[in-house]
């Protein structure tokens, strides 16, 4: 086997709607209260919903753009490559890293549908939950059968409107549905309340994947307003492990022991640590805790319902074998920083070569697509499916380092010369400040 070979399967990509994301698939009565993106005398754009100015119109897409530049966030479409918000340029790209299949989570929407859910007016809510998800299905997956994993967001203010939307899109192909890592975080009930029940019930019996991807509670607690940004990258992988063990602990777990979760951008290292520690801390507090997992330990559900995503992780796939191999998918996360694009192929094979052959397939797309019940095969076969045959489809694709141009970089703190949370937010204040619309 050689890096030719590989077949490649993305957990985790993402998707810059386009400005006409909405258009034509609203209620008519919701059509002029749709979010919608606004050009300002300047040249800068944004999105607004509900008279309220989103700072940035693409945070964090930046895959292509050399790595001096990856802290310039666009401020116009035309700053962005059209892979980010077009569906065709996508496949392109895809073809050009050696990609066959993604899941591909929103942006304007909250990688969860938060944007939705902070909505005041409801109804509008799920009218533009319904018209994203008619969206994401018809014209950006059913056009290029195989390619992508079909991903929906949720009401998920109303557990009932939210069953009855699983039961729409599966019908429409959706194979998953991202929840918040925290609901609570966002002012909904924790996954240890009844409250969820109805939701998960309707996705075990469509056979219908949670994801949990990292960012959709809301920002993390930062030890400090002068505490760089570097430790925010550095952890925001390790705080899923929190969500995961609220899962594990949740009663939900148990009264739906075959719903499974996909865990995205989250990584792998932590994994192995996270089963032991957790069975020797229900081992040795259960009794006064009053936990009672029905006879598993917290890493034989941990091993049972979950899928673990990385994208570089050499720790973790050294471990594998502590955690099971059957458990681990690779992931891509274009558009962003930490996109391996487009040499994604060379950076995974670094990793996985010399490793039994059957190990790389689960790893690079078997367990994908097994997890998310997937099969690009029916539309492309194998032969046409691996690093070097998508490659040869795609001579036309630059995959240098490009200057963009463009992008508004965020200022150092003053007192202390590094980017804090509180440059952050300065930086964020003034997106939202001092435009003046084109008349």
């Amino acid at each position: 086997m050689n890096i030719t070979d590989l077949i490649l399967v993305s957990a985790d990509d993402h998707i810059i709607e386009p400005p006409d994301v909405f258009e034509g698939r609203t209620a008519s009565r919701y059509a002029d209260q749709a979010p919608r993106v606004v050009t300002y005398k300047n040249g800068e754009q944004r999105w607004v919903f509900e008279d309220k100015l989103i700072p940035y119109i693409a945070a964090s897409a930046v895959a292509g753009r050399k790595r001096e530049e990856l802290g310039a966030e666009a401020s116009r479409y035309s700053e962005l490559h059209p892979a980010y918000y077009d569906a065709q340029a996508r496949v392109d790209i895809m073809n050009a890293n050696g990609v066959l299949s993604s899941v591909n989570f929103p942006t304007l929407a909250g990688f969860a549908g938060e944007l939705f859910l902070s909505a005041a007016d409801k109804e509008l809510a799920l009218s533009l939950v319904r018209a994203y998800n008619d969206w994401h299905l018809d014209a950006w997956c059913a056009p290029h059968p195989g390619r992508f994993i079909p991903l929906a967001v949720l009401p998920l203010w109303d557990p009932q409107l939210a069953r009855a939307e699983i039961r729409r899109v599966s019908a429409m192909g959706a194979r998953t549905v991202c929840l918040p890592e925290n609901p609570a975080a966002l002012g909904l009930p924790s996954v240890h309340r009844d409250y969820w029940a109805p939701v998960l019930e309707a996705l075990v019996e469509e056979n219908m994947v949670v994801s949990i991807h990292i960012g959709t509670a809301g920002i993390p607690p930062y030890p400090s307003l002068d505490t760089p940004v570097d430790w925010f990258n550095s952890m925001i992988n390790m705080l899923v492990a929190g969500a995961v063990m609220d899962w594990v602990f949740s009663p939900m777990l148990r009264r739906f022991p075959t719903l499974k979760i996909a865990v995205s951008e989250g990584c792998i290292g932590w994994v192995p640590f996270m089963m032991e520690r957790a069975d020797h801390a229900y081992t040795n507090h259960r009794f006064w805790t009053y936990q009672d997992l029905h006879g598993a330990l917290p890493s034989d559900i941990m091993r049972r319902q979950f899928l673990y995503c990385f994208h570089e992780d050499k720790v973790g796939l050294k471990n594998r074998h502590d955690m099971g191999v059957d458990l681990i998918a690779w992931e891509c996360d274009y558009p962003h920083a930490d996109s391996t694009w487009p040499r994604s192929p060379e950076y995974l094979w670094e990793i996985v070569h010399g490793m039994p052959r059957d190990e790389i397939d689960m790893i690079t797309h078997a367990n994908a697509l097994r997890f998310f019940d997937f099969d690009p095969f029916r539309h492309i076969t194998r032969d046409k499916a691996t690093v070097g045959a998508l490659r040869q489809l795609a001579p036309h694709v630059v995959t240098d380092d490009q200057s963009l141009g463009g992008g508004r970089r965020p200022q150092l703190d003053k007192d202390l010369n590094v980017l804090t949370w509180r440059a952050l937010q300065d930086l964020q204040k003034s997106l939202s400040e001092g435009l003046e619309l084109v008349s």
